[in-house]
């Protein structure tokens, strides 16, 4: 019997990425960390450049579209749990934070490879356009002013 996969769209993405979400939120939960918090933590640890508290809000936002409220208390929570370091006017990753997010790329390791392996590597290169252009596509309309 051959099932036919169904045609991406905006329920196919949210139940994928749904899925994939939870599986990350059951390592993050063992570990006492959310999802936003998690976010928030790798967009410090993965900067270019040291970041304000500002600038870390701009770029959680960018990832999460949740509010800028929100994110400045997610920030607060990781300073309070010491997984983030105030320096000058900059935020920046402790030791321990940096070794929270290595513990979790580690767990979730396995999980990802049995998740993700044996796609072929065209379909991921195509899914990787497709939801490239979703994304940019639903940025444009986040930006454009409600009527």
């Amino acid at each position: 019997m051959t099932t036919t996969a169904p045609a991406a769209d905006s329920r196919v993405l949210a139940l994928a990425h749904y899925a994939a979400r939870g599986v990350l939120e059951r390592v993050l939960a063992r570990h006492g960390v959310t999802f936003q918090q998690q976010v928030a933590l790798r967009a410090a640890a993965t900067a270019d450049s040291p970041q304000t508290p500002d600038d870390l809000v701009t770029r959680v936002q960018g990832s999460l579209k949740a509010g800028t409220a929100g994110i400045r208390a997610t920030l607060d929570e990781l300073l309070a749990a010491r997984l983030l370091v105030a320096e000058g006017p900059y935020l920046r990753p402790t030791d321990a934070g940096r070794e929270l997010l290595a513990a979790v790329g580690a767990e979730t390791a396995p999980f990802t490879a049995r998740i993700w392996g044996g796609i072929p590597a065209d379909d991921l290169a195509a899914a990787g356009r497709v939801l490239a252009l979703v994304t940019e596509r639903a940025n444009a309309e986040l930006a454009t002013p409600t009527g």
